[in-house]
């Protein structure tokens, strides 16, 4: 214990975490040059989150995702055949080797299939390559295990931190989500690593706002709607969270993937064909959602909510089809683009009731976003610096942020108590 309370020993330890994070970095820029070269094949633009997609000629759309079936049902197949398993980041944080060309082949066609368009989330992708990246560092580093598992936990949050440029959220998805410990032995590191990873991120991925969101002033009426939303949103996330896994335990295994998984992703395409806000890690959706308005008085003023409340129902169906088809990929953005869609229709119903003086819809797509995350995330932490982090906007409504987040995350403890309950 001796040589842990040495200046060469805190030398070291700033050294390995310091190139943790510029791998994390690495892991950020390398999946997101591989995306916009997908993205520009395939739709014409490089940058967007499917957005632009919305112009393309429906055909395009179409073949675009069942093109995505195929190959990365193909990939799947053959990667789960022939290559070593693949070690999530909870069983690397948990000590686990990660394999480099399993890792690595997982990841790209992860990539592949949100570049083409499936309704999936990207930061799995990064989030593997930068633990697989990690314990590469800290491999010959002389570390003790619980070094080691802090710094690749550290790792795999930088990959987020820089493909999105969320270093605060990165550095809070280390410690509340992988290693579930708030010390000066996880904070540290996590802080320096997302902050190393984001600003080596900057030297190629533009600095940009993922979500351009209007102004979301403060009012009663949307202060007593998050308290009553909240509980609301919190079931609908257990909810999502539910069949996901229940579809994820369920995929196809072997050769049936090589069925399932392209007529999945063909159905994905064909619902893109009337909304292609579904396509991608769900920024287009949580885009339109965070910028609606009730100013179209179409059907007495109901389009603009109808049209969220379609889109959210139709984001979370399209995730879970395609990740109970054998998909790969994550569900963060996913969430975001639901809560936001759900939580800007009941904002937009809500507003009908007691109206603010503004017919956006932005502050209630912004809390609903925050809270269903919250719920799935199991995060309510990271999940609020996330979408202030996304938006750069967000600290003029916290108060109403923090109570729906409270609702919908007590609603979540309460049901996953009951569960413990009754399998006891």
């Amino acid at each position: 214990m001796r040589g842990h309370a040495t200046p060469f020993w805190a030398f070291r330890l700033a050294v390995v975490t310091g190139l943790v994070g510029v791998a994390g970095g690495v892991a950020g820029i390398a999946v997101w040059l591989a995306l916009q070269l997908i993205q520009r094949v395939a739709f014409g633009f490089p940058y967007g989150g499917h957005l632009e997609a919305a112009d393309a000629p429906a055909w395009n759309r179409v073949a675009a995702v069942a093109a995505a079936g195929v190959l990365t049902a193909v990939a799947w197949w053959a990667l789960r055949r022939w290559a070593e398993p693949v070690v999530s980041v909870t069983a690397a944080v948990s000590g686990r080797r990660m394999p480099g060309v399993a890792t690595v082949a997982n990841a790209g066609t992860q990539i592949l299939a949100v570049g083409l368009g499936a309704s999936i989330g990207k930061e799995v992708a990064p989030r593997e390559v930068g633990a697989w990246l990690a314990q590469l560092v800290t491999a010959r580093a002389g570390l003790t295990a619980r070094e080691a598992r802090i710094l690749v936990a550290c790792g795999a949050a930088a990959g987020l931190a820089a493909v999105y440029d969320v270093p605060l959220g990165g550095a809070l998805f280390a410690v509340e989500v992988l290693l579930g410990e708030l010390s000066f032995a996880t904070a540290l590191p996590a802080f320096a690593t997302s902050a190393v990873a984001a600003f080596v991120s900057r030297l190629v991925i533009p600095d940009e706002v993922l979500y351009h969101v209007p102004a979301m002033p403060l009012s009663n009426s949307l202060v007593v709607w998050s308290v009553l939303v909240g509980p609301v949103l919190g079931l609908a996330g257990v909810g999502f969270v539910k069949v996901t896994n229940r579809l994820q335990g369920a995929a196809p295994r072997g050769w049936r993937v090589l069925v399932v998984l392209p007529v999945a992703f063909a159905l994905v395409g064909l619902v893109s064909i009337w909304f292609p806000e579904v396509l991608g890690n769900g920024r287009a959706t949580g885009l339109v959602a965070m910028n609606a308005s009730l100013d179209d008085r179409a059907v007495l003023g109901l389009a603009p909510v109808l049209l969220l409340l379609v889109l959210g129902l139709a984001k979370a169906a399209t995730t879970a089809v395609t990740i109970g088809a054998g998909a790969v990929g994550g569900t963060l953005t996913p969430s975001i683009a639901v809560g936001s869609a759900v939580g800007g229709g009941l904002g937009g119903l809500w507003l009908l009731l007691w109206p603010t003086g503004t017919s956006s819809l932005a502050a209630f797509a912004f809390v609903g976003a925050a809270a269903f995350l919250a719920t799935t995330m199991r995060a309510p932490f990271t999940a609020l610096v996330l979408v202030l982090e996304f938006t750069q906007r967000g600290t003029e409504i916290l108060v109403p942020s923090l109570l729906a987040i409270s609702g919908s995350v007590a609603v979540g403890y309460v049901l996953a108590r009951r569960r413990s309950a009754q399998m006891a």
